[in-house]
């Protein structure tokens, strides 16, 4: 534990019970022990809450991406072998040829 041996622990205990006294002892360890599982709640929180903005970001897409097909499919413009962007202008050149946009 942070290359400290049994003897340097032991000081370090002894120390700090010198400073803050038998009865503050528990005081700072359940003080020391509510911060450690706050972190690891609010770091575990975080780390959900970046997942779930991927898994919002993704479904996103993939809606757009599929709103787009049905787009150019009611249109009438072929889908197969072109990428999003060019069935995305293909869509907006039809729109502006039937005076949509």
């Amino acid at each position: 534990m942070f290359g400290l041996g049994p003897w340097e622990i032991a000081a370090i205990l002894i120390v700090v019970l010198l400073i803050f006294g038998p009865k503050k002892l528990p005081e700072l360890a359940r003080a020391l022990g509510k911060a450690i599982h706050e972190y690891r709640a609010a770091s575990a929180g975080i780390i959900t809450e970046k997942e779930t903005t991927k898994k919002n970001e993704k479904e996103e897409k993939e809606e757009m991406e599929k709103t787009l097909l049905e787009t150019a499919e009611k249109l009438g413009i072929e889908t197969e072998g072109k990428s999003i962007e060019e069935i995305a202008k293909e869509i907006a050149l039809k729109a502006k040829e039937k005076g949509i946009a």
